[in-house]
């Protein structure tokens, strides 16, 4: 969020206001990170911006390190163990000039203490300048999206949960490191937020961890963090927010599910991490000599951040709407670029460089060619994200068509909603040509989870056959029927909405196909339809909680107010929300609640999840727990 943003800028400006609109050049400095650091600051800062802030070196804290005596270092690690160790090896070898330290969490005394020991032995206590809590332990993945961890998410993770043979002691490290995490997020936030939660789960577990931390730290007037004084944030903190935990057995269908929006849909099919997507560069389509050792592919990596306006406008799109985008975009473009090019032709200038062009004299008709070239900076970055997402957009069509997911797609969506069957389950799972074992076993799970009553035994041993035949590992069949058995109230029409939109495709275009042109993706013989349906399982839990509704669902859920006395707690009307799915979530839930947010003005809600997964990912963790 810019708050995340905001703080993080200022820390590498030594914890001072960065000045706007100044000609003075930045003091020059090198950035030391630990992998933690690593991931809390590339999606909120690219390596111009760093720059720009002086940021000359930025390295990992454990690398191999040249003393660089004359410039001050900013540090931005965990108070971890050998963390503490690694900064007092640097004092002693007095690598920097000055030592900026920025703890992501609180640092104890004693981990201070161990630091100032080393200062003074290494006669360097001057050059130690800052010492901060930055109270940033959680990842910025979009202005309203968090989650907590991406380096050990394994520790926080749905798996380890969920394990039957966990210890009572390790749950409790979970619930610490997620409450600590959540501290720090209300901390950088300026607000102690009223909390709500469902009983008898982990979502309950960590409510009432982090309303004893909140109120702990309220109850000690002169060092709160969260009085205007000693808050860092205070300049950016909001109004009171409504925190709603969920938990991520509430609802299991979901991140199995096929998507259909542009930013979902990168996640699934493709390696999306942090904000930045990764996938093999075209190599061509000729084919290698008979004989020869096929082309090595190369990676090729796209950062997807807020400042690409294409992005940020289509992310949450279905993708057909994107395609179609794209298409415009490179219209546009071709029209700027063709214009360029006559007005060069017209001065006689064709086969001259840009250099040659921009030093043209400001007479005889060169007016619109001098603005022509002015715009050339902005044209190339509209064909550098033209390009970007043209490749990104091809790879994902590749998925859809290869693996049928129009298909799976809409056949989930009729699952989920309970609409009418237009085919049977077992020829989607026996087609050898639609997607791969793991999309049949997606499409398995999420019929067996929304069934209002399972298969009989001969049905499923029917189903079991099907996907063995194809290639698929149930295991995770093996934990989800446990898991409904455990579950009280079933799933029923009303626990499972739709996604939020919906491709219907006509019979005349069964398949959309792709023409690609000079590497561009071009519309074909298509027709869809986009329909907007009911909300989620955490979105109407949202709903009822933010509306005040009455509600079978919500009316037993916990009530936390940290800045009231037990018992004297009571519910308000809030336009601000925060909500937090224990256990894990995905980008269908937030892009479900950033439609629902649209639909309702003046109302702001923040999504944060303990660790983001695909359905590839969250298919293994339920594998893992149902291996015999």
């Amino acid at each position: 969020c810019p708050v995340t943003a905001g703080l993080s800028m200022r820390m590498l400006n030594f914890n001072t206001s960065p000045l706007k609109n100044t000609a003075a050049e930045p003091v020059w400095k090198v950035l030391i990170y630990d992998r933690f650091g690593q991931d809390i600051i590339s999606p909120l800062l690219a390596v111009k911006e760093l720059r720009d802030m002086g940021i000359t070196l930025h390295l990992l804290l454990h690398s191999d390190r040249d003393p660089i005596p004359d410039v001050p270092a900013i540090y931005f690690v965990m108070p971890t163990e050998e963390n503490i160790d690694r900064i007092c090896q640097d004092l002693r070898n007095q690598l920097y000039e000055s030592y900026y330290l920025n703890f992501i969490s609180a640092i104890s005394r004693s981990k201070l203490e161990d630091i100032a020991g080393a200062a003074l032995s290494a006669n360097a206590v001057t050059q130690v300048t800052k010492v901060f809590d930055q109270y940033l332990n959680f990842i910025t993945l979009e202005d309203d999206m968090f989650i907590l961890c991406n380096q050990n998410k394994e520790l926080i993770s749905y798996h380890a949960i969920n394990k039957p043979d966990i210890m009572d002691t390790e749950m409790e490290a979970i619930m610490d490191t997620i409450v600590d995490s959540l501290f720090c997020f209300f901390v950088t936030l300026g607000a102690v937020p009223i909390i709500r939660c469902p009983r008898g789960n982990a979502a309950e577990m960590v409510a009432v961890k982090l309303d004893k931390k909140l109120r702990e730290n309220l109850r000690d007037a002169r060092n709160s963090l969260f009085t205007g004084d000693n808050m860092g944030a205070g300049q950016f903190s909001f109004q009171r927010p409504l925190f709603v935990l969920a938990d991520r057995n509430l609802d299991l269908a979901t991140p199995l599910h096929h998507t259909w929006t542009y930013q979902a849909l990168i996640h699934d099919v493709l390696d999306f991490h942090l904000n930045r997507v990764s996938m093999d560069e075209s190599v061509g389509s000729e084919a290698s000599p008979s004989g020869a050792r096929p082309k090595k592919k190369n990676k090729k990596s796209y950062d997807l951040t807020a400042a690409d306006k294409f992005w940020q406008k289509h992310k949450g799109s279905p993708f057909p709407e994107v395609a179609e985008s794209v298409q415009e975009e490179l219209d546009t473009y071709r029209a700027q670029e063709d214009e360029v090019k006559r007005l060069k032709s017209i001065m006689g200038l064709e086969g001259e460089d840009e250099g040659a062009i921009s030093s043209i004299s400001m007479s005889d008709n060169t007016a619109k060619l001098t603005s022509a070239v002015s715009s050339l900076p902005e044209l190339l970055e509209k064909k550098r994200l033209i390009d970007l997402h043209t490749n990104v957009a091809t790879a994902v069509l590749d998925h859809i068509k290869s693996r049928k997911l129009d298909v799976y797609f809409e056949y989930e969506e009729k699952l989920m909603s309970k609409s009418t069957l237009d085919k049977s389950l077992l020829d989607i799972i026996s087609d050898p040509d639609a997607g791969t074992p793991e999309d049949k076993m997606r499409l398995f799970l999420i019929f067996y989870i929304t069934a209002l009553q399972p298969p009989s035994e001969s049905d499923l041993d029917q189903y079991k056959k099907a996907l063995l035949e194809t290639g698929c590992d149930l295991s995770s069949l093996n934990y989800i029927k446990q898991w409904k058995a455990f579950t009280k109230i079933a799933a029923t029409p009303s626990n499972y909405g739709n996604s939020g939109t919906r491709m219907i495709i006509s019979h005349a275009a069964a398949r959309w196909s792709q023409s690609v042109v000079n590497n561009y993706l071009v519309r074909k013989n298509r027709v869809f339809k986009v329909s907007f349906f009911q909300n989620l399982p955490v979105t109407r839990i949202l709903d009822n909680l933010m509306e005040m509704k009455s509600n079978p669902e919500t009316d037993d859920y916990r009530y936390f107010d940290p800045k009231m006395l037990r018992g004297s707690e009571r519910s308000r009307l809030l336009f601000q929300a925060v909500v937090f799915v224990v256990g894990g979530g995905n980008y269908i839930e937030y892009q479900n609640l950033v439609d629902y947010t649209k639909a309702k003005p003046g109302k702001r809600v923040l999504y944060g999840c303990s660790e983001l997964f695909n359905a590839g990912q969250f298919i293994k963790q339920l594998s893992s727990l149902g291996q015999k």
